[in-house]
């Protein structure tokens, strides 16, 4: 494991050379724009794919969406079979999670909560619904059916790489990001740790609210965060494993390490939880929504992220009590009644209200302004 986390801190000096390229020329002759529009006209990405299915995108774009086309190496259909089995059991209290506890946490990495604040349009007043639709779109569609099969997740995970670059090609031409200090702005190593938080952290969450996840749905969930991990430019010997446990004693390691209270984290996550309250949760169902990602978290970290405790949080203990408040307060959600749980874990319920609501809020976020694609950056603090 020590050779996993030097690789890591390695990892952590390096971009994306391939992608960095390309944003840089297209920063240079502000074409940026013009690349946003072709987003929206860039279907998919099927294996091996070639150029002459891509002819009607700029060479240099098209050159590069050929070269990103692979699939990862070793990818099988036992491995597609295996993530499409968590999904049918688990996207829509995955997606929720991945849209609480997963962006939260990684405001968590001082690195990447400075990262993202400095960009203004995903970090400032904002950006939280901002971040949250564009992320949607992932956390959706990464369960949608065959979606691993026919290019759609390959070709929105290629988009996000693309933004990536942008972010990490602004730092260096504005010349105030401290590369000693921090490392390559969006490294290999924020990337990794990253697709850490959206998968295994996820994977812990739901064993903190008692979700029983099997073995297998686990290892197909973390090799489905393997395969976006390789389409967001990450090479081969950066990659998080397919082997979930594995996964997961890398990140409880480096959590430790990487983990840590910051201003830009408690600003981010507060203009988080505000937009949560005031443009998407309907009256009621705030506090104990808030206390049920605080259980999701456990104290330690929702402590450090700056989520606060409430009278519902207190109450929530035992998970008796939490049931009954969700009942009470958000059961109408979803347009379903939790009924009264007996002789089951009643996290199992709420957590099918809670998951019904967010995922509202994402489909909400996916649409909202039209807003629905990744968006690469012509300057820092741009606020477009």
């Amino acid at each position: 494991m020590e050779t996993v986390a030097a690789e890591l801190e390695a990892a952590n000096q390096e971009g994306d050379p391939a992608a960095d390229a390309l944003v840089s020329d297209l920063i240079d002759h502000r074409e940026v724009d013009g690349v946003n529009g072709l987003f929206r006209t860039i279907g998919t990405l099927k294996p091996h794919m070639a150029m002459s299915d891509l002819s009607n995108l700029p060479e240099r774009l098209a050159q590069f969406l050929h070269d990103a086309s692979d699939e990862p190496p070793g990818w099988s259909a036992a491995d597609v079979k295996a993530a499409e089995g968590f999904f049918a059991h688990h996207h829509g209290v995955a997606s929720m999670l991945q849209g609480t506890v997963g962006l939260i946490g990684t405001y968590l990495s001082p690195t990447g909560a400075y990262t993202l604040r400095s960009t203004g349009r995903l970090g400032g007043v904002e950006g939280p619904g901002r971040r949250l639709s564009q992320s949607s779109r992932l956390f959706i569609g990464m369960g949608d059916e065959d979606a691993l099969r026919n290019g759609t997740l390959a070709a929105t995970v290629t988009k996000v790489r693309l933004v990536h670059a942008s972010v990490r090609q602004l730092h260096e031409k504005s010349g105030k990001w401290d590369y000693a200090k921090w490392g390559e702005p969006v490294s290999q190593k924020y990337t990794t740790g990253a697709i850490c938080i959206f998968s295994v952290q996820i994977l812990q969450a739901m064993k903190n609210l008692g979700v029983h996840v099997t073995k297998d749905d686990a290892q197909g969930f973390v090799s489905a965060w393997h395969y976006i991990n390789h389409y967001l430019g990450t090479p081969d010997k950066w990659l998080v494993p397919k082997d979930a446990d594995l996964a997961d004693r890398l990140w409880n390691i480096e959590r430790e390490r990487e983990w840590r209270a910051s201003e830009d984290c408690t600003f981010m996550t507060e203009q988080a939880l505000k937009f949560y309250k005031e443009q998407i949760l309907p009256p009621g169902s705030y506090e104990p929504f808030i206390a049920m990602v605080r259980t999701a978290f456990t104290d330690k970290y929702a402590d450090m992220a700056g989520i606060p405790k409430s009278i519902v949080d207190l109450a929530a203990k035992p998970a008796a009590a939490m049931h009954s408040i969700f009942s009470s307060t958000i059961g109408g959600l979803g347009g379903d009644t939790v009924k009264k749980a007996t002789g089951i874990n009643p996290y199992d319920e709420i957590l099918g209200v809670a998951s019904k609501a967010f995922n509202q809020v994402e489909l909400y976020a996916l649409t909202h302004d039209q807003d629905n694609q990744p968006q690469m950056h012509q300057d820092l603090n741009d606020n477009r």
